[in-house]
């Protein structure tokens, strides 16, 4: 399998709409497409998004940040040729604060992506999950697996929202012509990842940073497969510049999967943490197991994954390490009695920076 290195635009320079751009996978494909010479509009209401994510970015000539909330109409007064639609939170412990809310910014907002697509000539990406699959019966999830979802349990403004969001994606292509590609993202870490979210990775670091006891729920024998920014950012790129024909679903990924205890014992075993572990009870309808089948991403975009777990988990760990250390020291104090003046005076920059 030959893989993709370089991706193509549809013209030297485009401008691409990035909807939730201030969040974590937004901000690092709003730095990517920047990188490659698009101009860059960033759509943000920062409910999890953040402007510490993008301020290195507020100078830059080829980008603009709106604040916005996509449940409202948008127009923009400037032409627009990618729309990546990846604004809704993604974590239980936001999209659970507000379902309702929820389940409108995936409909509506969806919605009105694809009208601005529309109205623009625009090709739309659409950001899905694999929680479409809900709590599959099929292991590893191929594109072609209908899902076991709740459509009344507490996931499901998510999950059924993000499934409502596909049928609208493909009712516009089908009855508008609009050109759509649908990602589903599977488990994703990295930098930038907010560390009150609840997400697995960025929980158990923290705790283990903390030397908080690492919280697990269930026996912790439930998988996933956890895929570094950069390779999903890559991926989704990839999938905008396909061609047309290429309208997805399509998973992105990482298919080595692995047991959520196993997670923890390397983050304790990198972060050198004596953090002890505590199980608690699982939540409703999470899932058991959870491994995408990406061949679809590997032939039609060339794609896979290249950042080892080990690799992906150090630099998040070190994100985590310097974002405690600099903001709030006496949460962390396992690394407070090894701060020098050095990391004293770097504090400002950061605190500037955040």
């Amino acid at each position: 399998m030959k893989l993709q290195t370089r991706i193509r635009a549809a013209r030297p320079v485009s401008t691409a709409l990035i909807a939730g751009g201030a969040g974590f996978i937004g901000s690092h494909l709003c730095d990517a497409l920047l990188q490659r010479g698009h101009r860059v509009i960033c759509l943000d209401n920062l409910f999890t998004g953040t402007i510490a994510n993008i301020r290195p970015l507020l100078n830059h000539p080829n980008f603009r940040f709106i604040e916005h909330d996509v449940r409202e109409p948008l127009d923009i007064d400037e032409p627009v040729d990618r729309i990546y639609s990846l604004a809704c939170p993604a974590s239980p412990r936001h999209y659970q604060k507000d379902p309702i809310g929820t389940m409108n910014t995936c409909v509506i907002g969806t919605m009105n992506m694809l009208e601005l697509a529309r109205r623009k000539s625009a090709r739309v990406l659409q950001a899905s999950t694999s929680e479409v699959y809900g709590d599959p019966e099929i292991h590893p999830q191929p594109e072609s697996y209908l899902g076991n979802v709740n459509p009344i349990g507490p996931r499901a403004c998510y999950d059924e929202g993000k499934r409502a969001a596909e049928t609208l994606m493909f009712d516009y292509h089908r009855q508008h012509g609009v050109e759509i590609k649908v990602a589903r993202i599977f488990n994703t870490y990295g930098p930038r990842m907010l560390e009150n979210d609840g997400r697995v990775v960025s929980n158990f670091i923290v705790q283990a940073l903390r030397g908080e006891p690492i919280t697990i729920y269930g026996r912790g024998t439930q998988t996933r497969s956890f895929c570094f920014v950069d390779d999903l950012v890559r991926g989704l790129q990839l999938l905008m510049e396909s061609p047309t024909t290429v309208t997805g679903p399509c998973n992105l990924g990482n298919p080595h999967e692995v047991t959520i205890e196993a997670i923890a014992r390397e983050v304790l075993s990198y972060t050198r943490s004596t953090s002890p572990l505590r199980f608690e009870a699982l939540p409703k309808d999470d899932p058991q197991r959870r491994k995408p089948v990406i061949d679809i991403a590997e032939r039609s975009l060339g794609w896979r994954p290249r950042v080892a777990l080990k690799d992906g988990l150090q630099a998040t760990i070190a994100y985590f390490a310097l974002r405690l250390a600099t903001d709030a020291p006496s949460l962390t104090p396992a690394l407070a009695a090894g701060r020098t003046a050095r990391t004293a005076r770097g504090r400002l920059t950061l605190a500037e920076r955040t």
